[in-house]
């Protein structure tokens, strides 16, 4: 399964993986939560720069930002890594998303019912492209303000997204995002007429 490089030597298959969503939902916290090394951030602390351009509504506690991206790690096997790349979420730095985007599978899109709006863009960009994602409510604190219907609806998700709800901080939460993803994967390459049992 592994690949081989110009020496003919095997490596492991590297998949990346985006986490998404707008500015303040859980990108960096969800990298940091199930990345098996220390995630490489890039983030700065907000300054007065950011006043008038960031929406920091709903964010009163936030005092960072991520600037270019987060990376983390998870090593399945010898011969398989996967590789977490968190998107900046303020509008000013979505230009570098499209070089982000470059080689991913997929992407789980990080939402916060607080402020729902900031997550159309996101969505919009991958369904754009035609890249599989999944929708993860993250319940800040355990509490979510809305129920995955009225999330789904509001979002206008295509019935075959997978939408999952819980608190980021929790590593269980965010394995069992990229296991959806992994699973909508498997899903898009299956064989016509393969059966699911």
């Amino acid at each position: 399964m592994g690949s081989r490089d110009s020496d003919g030597m095997t490596g492991p298959v590297a998949v990346k993986i985006l986490i998404a969503g707008g500015f303040g939902v859980g990108k960096t916290t969800m990298v940091g939560t199930v990345s098996e090394v220390t995630p490489l951030r890039t983030e700065e602390y907000l300054t007065e720069a950011s006043v008038g351009v960031d929406d920091t509504g709903g964010l009163a506690s936030k005092a960072t930002t991520t600037v270019a991206l987060d990376f983390g790690r998870i090593t399945i096997n010898p011969e398989l890594v996967v590789y977490l790349f968190g998107t900046p979420g303020q509008e000013r730095f979505w230009f570098m998303w499209n070089d982000l985007v470059n080689g991913a599978l997929g992407a789980v899109v990080l939402v916060d019912t607080r402020r729902l709006e900031v997550s159309f863009a996101s969505i919009d960009f991958f369904e754009s492209r035609g890249i599989p994602f999944v929708v993860g409510v993250n319940c800040f604190h355990g509490r979510c303000e809305r129920t995955a219907e009225e999330v789904r609806e509001a979002l206008d998700l295509d019935p075959d997204v997978p939408l999952l709800m819980g608190d980021v901080r929790r590593q269980e939460v965010g394995r069992d995002l990229l296991l959806a993803l992994i699973d909508l994967l498997m899903s898009r390459t299956a064989p016509v007429g393969a059966s699911s049992a």
